[in-house]
């Protein structure tokens, strides 16, 4: 018997995915760089507002992506890995998508708890809560925190993919390769 069901991810998910990825980068290289600059100084504020702007991009394209995932179910690995690797990849990828929904709300209520709303030039976006010092330093603390477990996901998301790509020789990988 055949199996009639797709060995890729649908074309729009894997751009969405790379493209994720590509944001994620910039996102990361923007607060990691805005270091260079002194404060206060044009450039660390080009840093910052580039920040936000690819932030609220991956909270977008999360949800695009949530939404076609809804329409499009993964394809199966074929061989199927066992039931246990089965779990961790679901786990592995709701953390993943948490991140990706959970950093850029944390980013936002933080900038609005200082008493600000992100700004793109000629665009300033609504504030969701009142300024409330108070929680600057909460949300700053738990943005931050979850960034750092951001490299680690998506270290050991990549990790993951290569090990069942030159290890277990299974098609994880190639169902999210650019090239047909």
């Amino acid at each position: 018997m055949h199996d009639s069901r797709p060995t890729r991810y649908r074309p729009a998910l894997v751009a969405l995915h790379w493209l994720t990825l590509l944001l994620l980068v910039g996102v990361y290289a923007t607060m990691e760089l805005r270091g260079l600059f002194p404060r206060g100084s044009d450039a660390r504020a080009a840093m910052k507002t580039t920040h936000y702007f690819l932030g609220m991009s991956v909270f977008a394209l999360t949800w695009g992506r949530l939404l076609l995932r809804l329409v499009s179910p993964a394809p199966p690995i074929r061989p199927q890995p066992p039931a246990w690797q089965r779990a961790l990849a679901a786990a592995m990828s709701f953390a993943l998508y948490g991140l990706l929904l959970a950093m850029p709300v944390l980013g936002y209520l933080l900038l609005n708890a200082d008493g600000a709303a992100p700004s793109l030039p000629g665009w300033e976006l609504p504030r969701l809560i009142a300024a409330q010092p108070g929680l600057v330093e909460p949300l700053e603390s738990w943005h931050e925190g979850i960034a750092l477990a951001g490299y680690w996901l998506v270290a050991i998301h990549a990790l993951a993919a290569l090990y069942h790509h030159y290890v277990v020789h299974d098609d994880t990988l190639v169902r999210m390769s650019l090239r047909a």
